[in-house]
């Protein structure tokens, strides 16, 4: 593979993993927690873009177990999106293998 092959190899990747960000921006997934109770939708960038708490869960007297079924849903939104972005972005960097 001579120097031009491999500059147009790198554009090309670079190109794709430009639509793979757009894409990652624009997808939403959804961590939820306490049986739906809380919801929370974060982009394939972790950036959490909203959350849903059902009147239900609100209870002044128990503000902890609010706080915890928020760290549960805004984890598994987490992992989710991570997971989103693994997959969108290893048909890209699975082929970075071959070139070292």
């Amino acid at each position: 593979m001579n120097q031009r092959q491999l500059m147009q190899m790198a554009q090309q990747m670079q190109r794709q993993m430009q639509k793979v960000q757009e894409e990652l921006a624009a997808t939403i997934v959804e961590g939820t927690a306490g049986g739906g109770m809380i919801t929370v939708k974060m982009n394939g960038h972790r950036e959490v873009q909203s959350i849903t708490i059902s009147p239900e869960v609100v209870d002044p007297n128990d503000v902890d177990m609010l706080q915890d079924l928020l760290l549960v849903a805004i984890n598994d939104a987490s992992r989710k999106a991570q997971q989103l972005a693994e997959e969108r972005m290893q048909p890209l960097t699975g082929g970075l293998k071959g070139l070292f």
